[in-house]
């Protein structure tokens, strides 16, 4: 928890993870006991922490840096600017909401047109996107020009906020909470060395993880995510997929990976020792960079710990510290038995 608030403040949407990889390896840096630390082309940043034995398998902990957000495509002639989603983000999500432009992160708000202004019929429908605007203040554009061009992020406002039953509200949590998890456990006395993988563009098709795997060849992964819960009320049987409180969810099939059934089965067995919950999804559905890493060369045996979110990608993501501290818990433990394999 300590390195999560700062984390989900940090803007890094996908392709542009500059400013969180910096974080990262400022503080790894100085660390004990790092063999390796590079990044490679694609951005990804990838380390190699000593640790007390050599291992039988290579293992990597993988957590992707990129937020969801959106993207300057053109300037309009009032001045707003039109836009595009980055990753997975639904428009009635984002249409009203404070977010901030470019790098020198300008305020702005992102609108539509009035809603007096639509006929009957499209009163009624769900914003689309290509129908959104962001408006930074700027009276025509030509003056927008000055300060904004096509190509530059557009990142959401969400303050990272402790909420009440022990749940905290911010942007970013998927996956800064991966992040702040390889973090603390690089900081550790590692059980053998280890590979840690920080990966890009997560959110728009797997890429970072997909070259990542490549170059570092795990014979064995572990990847910290985020996941969809939809715990509300009104919603009844496998539509709610995971619950806020209900521990770590560990997947056995998601829309891009199966899960290799010998981990599956540990992780749920060495949470039960730990007298922690544990959890699966009630439903066949999201995806995360196991997918990419687990069909990396010849193949790579692969788990997914992930913290069940409500809220996801948007900008007020909301989590459970309980879930996140036990994720911590399973993933320390699953480390070591994957050792003794």
């Amino acid at each position: 928890m300590k390195y999560l608030k700062d984390l989900c403040q940090l803007c890094g949407i996908s392709g542009d993870e500059d400013a969180v990889r910096a974080y990262l390896t400022e503080r790894i840096a100085a660390l004990p006991d790092i063999l390796e630390m590079r990044t490679d082309a694609l951005g990804n940043l990838l380390v190699h922490k000593k640790g007390a034995a050599e291992p039988k398998h290579t293992l990597m902990l993988g957590a992707h840096m990129d937020e969801v957000g959106l993207i300057v495509t053109g300037i309009r002639s009032d001045g707003t600017l039109s836009l595009a989603a980055v990753g997975g983000v639904d428009a009635d999500v984002v249409l009203g909401r404070n977010v901030m432009v470019g790098e020198k992160k300008l305020p702005g708000v992102i609108g539509s047109t009035p809603i007096h202004l639509l006929s009957g019929s499209a009163r009624d429908e769900k914003p689309k996107m290509d129908a959104l605007y962001a408006d930074i203040g700027a009276k025509d554009a030509d003056e927008a020009k000055q300060y904004v061009s096509p190509g530059d992020s557009i990142y959401f406002m969400g303050e990272f906020t402790e909420l009440g039953g022990g749940r905290v509200s911010s942007k970013a949590i998927d996956d800064r909470f991966g992040c702040a998890v390889l973090l603390e456990l690089l900081e550790s006395e590692l059980p053998f060395d280890m590979w840690f993988g920080f990966f890009v563009q997560e959110e728009v098709g797997l890429r970072g993880s997909r070259t990542a795997a490549y170059a570092i060849n795990p014979d064995f992964a572990v990847i910290l995510e985020a996941t969809t819960a939809a715990d509300l009320d009104g919603v009844t049987g496998d539509a709610a997929v995971c619950r806020l409180g209900g521990g770590p969810v560990v997947s056995f099939m998601d829309r891009s990976t199966i899960y290799d059934k010998e981990l599956y089965a540990m992780a749920f067995k060495e949470a039960q020792e730990l007298g922690i919950p544990c959890q699966t999804k009630s439903r066949i559905a999201g995806g995360n960079d196991a997918g990419a890493v687990h069909v990396s060369r010849e193949g790579v045996r692969t788990l997914a710990i992930s913290v069940p979110c409500r809220c996801l990608h948007s900008p007020s993501c909301v989590a459970q510290m309980s879930d996140m501290e036990q994720c911590m818990q399973l993933t320390k433990i699953m480390m070591e038995k994957i050792a003794e394999l």
